[in-house]
């Protein structure tokens, strides 16, 4: 199985001004990220606002990513789901689709034994029978992922490759890393930490409206220089800052139709769009950051 490194952004779900998907700003925004030099993508994942859609929409959403990417970077297709059941059929359709790999929030709201959600991992990865990512985000689901629940799953589920390691417990990268796994940190202002100390790469939202500044980091790190690194970390955590000050899906939908020149909609409810001033914050941090207006070209067939 082909290694899943680097710049991973949590892809957007745009929206329609009725509130549906967005097919074709769905596809601006992903070629926009391959030509700043992704490394892959995380779809229909927390960014995604894939709790928010329903599975027929989750799974449109996998055709229309696997189409538009091609086999040129890796797409990780979000299909978890509070049952097994959901979670399995949408892991079919993510291989029936073309994606590169699966990934998978543990069964959440009700809490279940370390015995059930090593079946559910084993029933949704031989249901695809692709690379599974584990999706570690206790703070919305309610269940950690710790390493030593991870063995369990690693020693029922063949498919096992990775996680996105949102959890606090930041040390535990370097457990997973020594368990063979491929570790993609799951917060933007961590990356740099996260890399020297065994992860693979970063999973999360604002490099999919700021990929270039990711990118940088990972060159940087990759070609030895630290203090370049450590300098691209710093503006890019600024990018982060500003989601963090006034929400992501909006603050991202936002940067996106601005910097794309599209309209990539407002999040789905309960989510709200920016207001005025919210908008006037943005906007004066894209100054800031140089997120300008990029001209993006047609992929190549």
């Amino acid at each position: 199985m082909a290694d899943f490194i680097g710049i991973l952004p949590a892809h957007i779900t745009p929206m329609t001004k009725d509130g549906g998907l967005n097919e074709a700003a769905f596809r601006e925004v992903m070629e926009f990220n391959i030509q700043a030099g992704v490394h892959g993508f995380w779809v229909a994942g927390g960014t995604g606002e894939s709790v928010l859609l329903d599975d027929e929409e989750n799974m449109r959403i996998a055709e229309i990513a696997a189409d538009q990417n091609r086999g040129r970077v890796n797409n990780i297709m979000h299909v978890g789901a509070p049952t097994t059941e959901r979670a399995a059929r949408m892991a079919e359709n993510a291989a029936r689709a073309g994606v590169e790999a699966i990934c998978c929030v543990p069964p959440f709201f009700y809490r279940q034994s370390d015995e059930n959600i090593v079946e559910h991992y084993r029933v949704v990865g031989a249901a695809a029978d692709l690379p599974l990512f584990i999706y570690n985000l206790p703070q919305s689901t309610g269940v950690e992922i710790t390493p030593e629940l991870m063995k369990k799953i690693q020693d029922k589920v063949p498919q096992l490759k990775g996680l996105k390691h949102s959890a606090l417990s930041f040390a535990n990268v370097r457990a997973f890393a020594h368990m063979g796994l491929d570790c993609l940190i799951g917060s933007s202002m961590l990356m740099l930490p996260a890399l020297t100390i065994g992860a693979t790469g970063c999973v999360d939202g604002p490099p999919n409206f700021a990929p270039e500044l990711w990118v940088d980091i990972w060159n940087a790190y990759n070609a030895g220089d630290i203090e370049r690194a450590k300098a691209a970390q710093d503006k890019a955590s600024e990018a982060t800052m500003i989601v963090r000050t006034v929400g992501l899906h909006a603050a991202a939908k936002f940067i996106l139709s601005e910097r794309l020149g599209i309209d990539c909609g407002d999040p789905r409810p309960p989510g709200q769009p920016l207001t005025s001033e919210q908008k006037s914050f943005v906007l004066g941090k894209m100054e800031e950051l140089g997120l300008t207006r990029v001209p993006v070209a047609q992929g190549d067939d």
